[in-house]
C-alpha cells in the first residue's frame, strides 16, 4: 500500500521570538512523532529557517516564484497550510487542502483601516473557499470565522495549540538579570499588546518590569509611560531573547502580565502557567477562553483598575496557594494531543 504524501507549510517560522515559530516547532515535531511512518511528510520552509526538525523529514524550500508555478503541484495528496499568511497559495497544489487560521485580529483593532480590513477578509475568503477543511486554534477564532464567513461552518473545527515544555537550565543566568522581584511579559512591542499600560503597575511597590520581544517604534511609548509614572529605572526592555532566558524569566518572575487587545490563542499565557505563576490578562478576544478561571482579568486599561486587580490577584493567589492548579490547567495544552488531532484530520480526507 502506497503511503500518502502530505505537505505541511512552516514558512512563517522566521524568528524564534514569533508565535508562528513556537507553533511550527511544536506541531512539526508532534506530527513526526505520532505519524509513525504511516504517511510521507514533507515540510515547506525557508532555506534559512532557524529550526530544521533535526532533519527527520524532507524539505521543500520556499521560492517567490511558487506563486506563479509550483513544481510539486501534482505530488501531494494533502497540503496543510498552517497559517493564514501562507506564502504557498492553496490553489498552487492539486490536493486536498487544510488551512489553520490563528486569528482575525485585524477586525478587533480600532485603528485598522476599513479598506485594509476589506482586503484582508476578501483574501481570507478566497483561501477558505479553496480549502476542504478549516481549523481554528480557539473557539473564539472559530466564532469569528463563522460570523465573517458563514459558508465555512461545515468544514470548520477547533484544535487548540499545544505548548512546549520549557525548562530553565541549571545555573543559567540571562543576559539581563533584574535586581528586584519583577513582573514579566513577552511579545512583539506593538500597540495591540498593551505593554504601555504596564509601567502604572509599578507605582506603589518595589517591583521591576521586564518586557521581552521584537522591538518596534512602540518601545518609546512604553518608556514615556515609565517616565510619566516615575518608574523608568525599573522598566527593562530586553529585545529578543533565547529560549533559556525566556524560561528563566518565567521561572523567576513574581507574576506574568499580558494586557493584549487581540489574541487568537496566547501561547505565553500557558507558558507562564507551566511555571505555576499568577497570570494577569485583558478580557479581550481569546484570552479568557485560554486562561479560564486560573487567571486574573483587567476589565479596562484604567490605571487604578489595573492596579487594584493586580494587587488583589497577588493576594488571592498567595492566600489560596494556586500554583499547582495553574500548572494542572497548563498541562491540558500539549503538542502531542494537537499533533494527533491534525493527523486524524489528515486521515479523514484521504
Amino acid at each position: 500500500m502506497n503511503k500518502s504524501q502530505i505537505l505541511v507549510t512552516f514558512d512563517s517560522m522566521k524568528d524564534i521570538n514569533c508565535g508562528y515559530f513556537s507553533f511550527g516547532k511544536g506541531l512539526g515535531n508532534a506530527l513526526i512523532q505520532h505519524n509513525e511512518d504511516k504517511n510521507n511528510l514533507t515540510y515547506y520552509i525557508f532555506k534559512n529557517n532557524p529550526y530544521f526538525f533535526e532533519d527527520r523529514v524532507p524539505f521543500l524550500y520556499f521560492s517567490r516564484f511558487h506563486k506563479l508555478f509550483f513544481p510539486a503541484k501534482q505530488k501531494f495528496d494533502i497540503v496543510h497550510l498552517t497559517d493564514q499568511t501562507c506564502r504557498l497559495r492553496p490553489n498552487s497544489v492539486n490536493a486536498k487542502r487544510i488551512l489553520t487560521i490563528h486569528d482575525l485580529n485585524k477586525i478587533h483593532l480600532s485603528f485598522s483601516r476599513r479598506s485594509s480590513i476589506e482586503l484582508y477578509l476578501a483574501k481570507l475568503k478566497s483561501f477558505i473557499a479553496s480549502c476542504d477543511k478549516i481549523v481554528a486554534i480557539s473557539n473564539f477564532v472559530a466564532n469569528d470565522i463563522q460570523r465573517m464567513f458563514p459558508e465555512a461552518e461545515e468544514k470548520l473545527s477547533v484544535i487548540y495549540n499545544g505548548v512546549e515544555k520549557l525548562v530553565s537550565p541549571y545555573n543559567h543566568i540571562p543576559n539581563f538579570q533584574p535586581n528586584n522581584n519583577f513582573i514579566f511579559t513577552i511579545g512583539l512591542l506593538s500597540i495591540q499588546k498593551g505593554f504601555h499600560y504596564l509601567p502604572a503597575l509599578l507605582r506603589n511597590n518595589n517591583l521591576d518590569l521586564v518586557i521581552s520581544g521584537i522591538e518596534t517604534s512602540h518601545k518609546q511609548i512604553i518608556l514615556n509611560e515609565a517616565i510619566k509614572y516615575n518608574v523608568a529605572d525599573r522598566v527593562h526592555i530586553t529585545g529578543s531573547i533565547s529560549e533559556s532566558d525566556k524560561a528563566w524569566y518565567y521561572k523567576n518572575c513574581s507574576a506574568f502580565v499580558f494586557p493584549s487587545r487581540a489574541e487568537g490563542f496566547g501561547l505565553p499565557v500557558i507558558e507562564a502557567m507551566q511555571f505555576g505563576k499568577p497570570v494577569f490578562l485583558s478580557k479581550f478576544t481569546s484570552l479568557p477562553e485560554i486562561g479560564g478561571d486560573f487567571a486574573y482579568y483587567f476589565d479596562s486599561f484604567d490605571d487604578n483598575h489595573m492596579e487594584e486587580v493586580f494587587n488583589n490577584g497577588l493576594k488571592d493567589f498567595a492566600l489560596r496557594n494556586r500554583s499547582e492548579e495553574v500548572r494542572k490547567h497548563a498541562s491540558n495544552f500539549t503538542w502531542n494531543e494537537a499533533g494527533q488531532s491534525y493527523l486524524k484530520l489528515y486521515e479523514s480526507l484521504l
